[in-house]
């Protein structure tokens, strides 16, 4: 008795979270998690506070010309955080 469609416990843990409605909220907590890595250490340590709404990354950040530089590179934060996650999840970056 062998069962003919065989599928991966990975595929069938995206599925139920794709179908439960957790999907989204799980890769929002992956790029608020990933940001210190790639934006890096100096920049985490006047990092305050992240969180997304409405597809929007806001994060807080205590020095004033860290905040003009990162909003320079803003659309490479972006990219490489959703290259990170490995899905469109975020589409802009506010600083503030």
């Amino acid at each position: 008795m062998f069962r003919k469609k065989v599928e991966h416990v990975g595929d069938i843990l995206d599925s139920f979270l794709r179908e439960e409605g957790l999907e989204t909220p799980l890769l929002q907590r992956r790029i608020v998690r990933e940001y210190e890595n790639i934006a890096g250490a100096v920049v985490a340590r006047y990092t305050a506070e992240k969180y997304i709404k409405n597809q929007i990354l806001y994060v807080k950040i205590t020095r004033p010309a860290l905040r003009n530089d990162l909003s320079m590179m803003r659309s490479e934060l972006v990219r490489r955080l959703n290259m990170a996650v490995g899905s469109y999840v975020i589409s802009d970056i506010h600083f503030y």
